[in-house]
């Protein structure tokens, strides 16, 4: 998944990089150029780079994926996720991936993700590049990160684990506890977006089991239903 890429060539050598290894579902977030479709880096992935499903946000973006892994270089950046060497992130993505939808964030060439993308991640992944260079070309990153994904295939036959809940329904509870601490007076008046971007990160932690989801939807419905409830007969 690409988000806010802002060079079509970079867009095509990652479908590139994609293809080569067997990875045939793209996804791009408000992508700088309209015409990366027809990128010519894509060299026998135009078809690949054709059928790429494009998103306004990364919250629609990842709805149906049960672990979302941010990629980035770190920097001077201060980091509020778990942060995972390449080869040991890897595994635990071919774990999940077994038997649920997984998806690998990386950013524009310039600023990477934001915290705000960060935010909808269980966890963050890094190339152990030299710390005097650490940023790489975006194409040169994704081949490298799915080359890792595919040189153990015998990881592909572990055991299942259990399935998360997706995205979506993750994002769902989400919005429904940040509204229960609106109405119960935890948040306070004009609190800032980060705010609501830190309870994302805190429910992402809790890894629910995808069984589980509709039960937390609930819980939490009930919740919010009788703060209401109660807002009204106060006024």
């Amino acid at each position: 998944m690409l988000v806010a890429t802002r060079n079509p060539l970079n867009i095509g050598s990652a479908a590139r990089a994609m293809s080569n290894f067997g990875f045939l579902h793209l996804r791009v977030v408000n992508p700088y150029e309209i015409a990366f479709r027809e990128a010519r880096s894509a060299v026998g992935a135009s078809a690949l780079l054709a059928s790429a499903e494009e998103y306004k946000n990364v919250a629609d973006a990842v709805a149906d994926c049960t672990l979302v892994v941010g990629t980035t270089a770190v920097g001077h950046r201060e980091l509020r996720h778990p942060l995972r060497r390449l080869e040991y992130g890897a595994r635990l993505i071919r774990k999940e991936a077994a038997s649920s939808r997984v998806a690998l964030l990386f950013g524009s060439e310039k600023v990477g993700l934001s915290n705000q993308d960060l935010s909808h991640c269980h966890w963050l992944m890094r190339i152990p590049t030299r710390e005097a260079h650490s940023s790489m070309n975006l194409g040169q990153a994704v081949a490298v990160c799915l080359y890792e994904l595919v040189r153990d295939a015998k990881a592909r036959g572990q055991q299942e684990r259990p399935k998360r809940a997706a995205a979506g329904e993750v994002e769902r509870m989400t919005a429904l506890l940040n509204e229960a601490l609106r109405l119960s007076g935890y948040f306070k008046s004009g609190a800032p977006a980060s705010t609501e971007d830190k309870v994302r990160r805190l429910v992402r932690h809790l890894n629910v089991p995808a069984g589980d989801a509709e039960l937390w939807l609930g819980l939490l419905r009930q919740i919010v239903w009788k703060l209401r409830s109660g807002e009204k007969l106060a006024g």
